[in-house]
């Protein structure tokens, strides 16, 4: 199977890279010529449009920061639909929405190819092992047949059902990680202002009903101070607009959601779009004049797990 990997960002590098190193034939399309030039020196080759990339490959994948940019990248005139053909599969790996996702698979599917999604979560430390998790929607028997380079991407690779349930379930796991975040932000607070040992109340969180995968993370490179997750207030913003917006297209009143979006927004004003996202919590620290610093924790995260071949859930 020949590959096509459009978007070597932060998650999209990584994911691309998981298959070069499994001996996948990869072809690459970058905004960024210096990240080809850099893939293509771990022996990817370059496409010079995504249409071309689209005419020389079986699957074409997409990771990208935001449904606009997927929309150019799928519908200009060089782009995707107009390289692609019969029994192509179009895997659309960015955090997308569901209503998106589906207008363009209806594109994909009159070229007589097939869409599926298939967003990842677990943050781009986890991408770079191939440990992360990918959830896939779309036709089953395309599904299984890319199997071998999704579980070289993901360790836990999940059918969601139909196309666009990925997107929707991906959006629901966003929410939830920057609802967790911005409740972090006020544990450390208390926890602060309490005088606890920051380092012992780390461990405790840990092996309590308290725990989240977000606090596993996040919170050491919090305590750390450099905030570094590799994840932007703008990509919060982005996602957990989708998820709000997803909400008022059901016609259903949410309580939390909207103050969510509110705190990070307030967050972007105070930091920048490019700040790291769990900068959030500082709100806290700045409001309290505190600060959640503690000893022998990491500035970056990094996945200790070993690399494996993923499998199916």
């Amino acid at each position: 199977m020949k590959i096509g990997f459009i978007g070597l960002g932060n998650v999209g590098g990584k994911l691309a890279g998981s298959l070069i190193r499994n001996n996948f034939d990869v072809t690459v399309r970058e905004i960024d010529e210096s990240l080809e030039n850099e893939f293509k020196k771990l022996g990817a080759k370059v496409a010079k449009s995504p249409k071309e990339l689209a005419e020389q490959t079986d699957l074409i994948i997409t990771s990208l920061p935001s449904p606009e940019v997927s929309a150019e990248v799928m519908e200009s005139e060089d782009g995707i639909l107009n390289g692609l053909s019969v029994n192509k599969i179009w895997l659309e790996m960015s955090t997308t929405d569901e209503d998106e996702v589906k207008r363009l698979g209806n594109k994909v599917i009159s070229k007589k190819a097939i869409p599926l999604d298939g967003p990842v979560s677990g943050g781009c430390h986890r991408a770079a092992t191939g440990n992360i998790a990918i959830f896939v929607g779309g036709d089953r028997k395309s599904f299984e047949k890319i199997l071998p380079a999704l579980t070289v991407m993901g360790r836990k690779v999940l059918h969601t059902g139909e196309l666009g349930s990925a997107s929707v379930l991906k959006v629901i796991t966003n929410y939830l990680a920057s609802v967790h975040l911005v409740a972090l932000g006020e544990a450390w607070t208390i926890a602060k202002k309490s005088n606890l040992d920051l380092t012992k109340a780390f461990k405790g969180i840990a092996v309590s009903s308290g725990n989240s995968f977000v606090h596993e993370t996040e919170s050491q490179v919090i305590l750390n101070g450099s905030y570094n997750i590799n994840f932007t207030m703008d990509l919060v913003l982005k996602d957990t607009g989708l998820f709000d917006n997803l909400a008022k297209k059901l016609n259903t009143p949410l309580e939390i959601s909207p103050k969510i979006v509110e705190i990070f927004k307030d967050g972007q004003k105070k930091y920048g779009s490019r700040a790291w996202s769990s900068m959030i919590v500082k709100r806290m620290e700045d409001l309290n004049k505190i600060d959640f610093r503690a000893e022998g924790f990491p500035d970056e995260l990094v996945d200790n797990e070993p690399e494996e071949k993923g499998y199916e859930i």
